[in-house]
């Protein structure tokens, strides 16, 4: 297995480097058998002290993972295209997280497993103070 540096947020104390956390292996988070995940899968995790507030505050929530330190949401793949996730949240591809025994703590009410990206976004960006950015298409223009 291979191994990943653990995110961590910036300047926070709880999450100072320690010497026996620096790295740990990876594991992909599983989708419940019961819940369809024909969109792919990414996670969007934020550090634990977060989680409460944006699990409370979303309209609308699919598949929640915990450990001691972060928490992940669920979210379709590509779900990073055309978004900067502001720190201290952490984008993962193909939903592969550091391995510290994350476990599903929020079984969606629906039939999907996954939480709407943009209100987790702006939901993120709100809590951590940083105004929401995405980059802007190319225009294109009609040859009519």
């Amino acid at each position: 297995m291979a191994t990943l540096l653990v995110p961590r947020a910036r300047k926070s104390p709880e999450n100072a480097p320690s010497r026996s956390r620096a790295h740990v292996g990876v594991t992909r988070l599983a989708v419940p058998p019961d819940l369809p995940a024909t969109l792919g899968s990414d996670a969007i995790g934020v550090p634990a002290r977060y989680g409460f507030r944006i699990l409370s505050r979303l309209p609308a929530k699919g598949c929640v993972y915990a450990d001691a330190d972060w928490w992940w949401w669920l979210v379709p793949a590509g779900s990073d295209q055309d978004l900067t996730w502001p720190l201290p949240s952490c984008y993962a591809p193909g939903a592969v997280v550091p391995d510290r025994r994350p476990r599903l703590i929020h079984h969606p009410d629906g039939d999907s497993p996954y939480t709407p990206p943009i209100p987790l976004y702006l939901l993120i960006c709100q809590l951590t103070g940083i105004a929401p950015a995405w980059s802007v298409p190319p225009q294109v223009r009609s040859t009519l």
